[in-house]
């Protein structure tokens, strides 16, 4: 099995969707007008900004979805001037690599994983 898509579920859908670009700006844009809803593609992987409900709510209540990053600081300074909050970590992990969660400014977890350029201990 492959991950194919990862909703992202939102107060409102077009702020959603416009912080959802700037935040991931390789994402091409793909509207599809036989149900008026845009995704953002990513090589086939979809990020699905929707509409947050009474059975699911926006916010930080589960599952994260982690990407993998080339530079953990470098990602975490990008994610923060677009308005996210760091929200746990940086800590470090596995092979050399570190990990930490930013929130968005609807209350939704991004996980961030990669190598950090600079020492740790200095950010905590």
């Amino acid at each position: 099995m492959t991950p194919v898509s990862v909703l992202v579920h939102v107060p409102n859908v077009p702020k959603g969707l416009e912080w959802y670009q700037k935040a991931f700006p390789e994402a091409t844009p793909i509207y599809h007008p036989e149900f008026d809803f845009t995704v953002l593609d990513l090589g086939g992987f979809s990020i699905e900004v929707v509409q947050a409900d009474e059975k699911v709510g926006a916010g930080k209540k589960g599952s994260i979805v982690y990407w993998s990053v080339n530079d953990l600081l470098e990602s975490l300074a990008y994610f923060e001037a677009l308005g996210a909050k760091l929200y746990r970590g940086p800590m470090e992990i596995e092979r050399g690599l570190s990990m930490c969660q930013v929130e968005d400014p609807f209350g939704n977890l991004i996980g961030l994983r990669g190598k950090m350029t600079q020492q740790l201990d200095q950010f905590m």
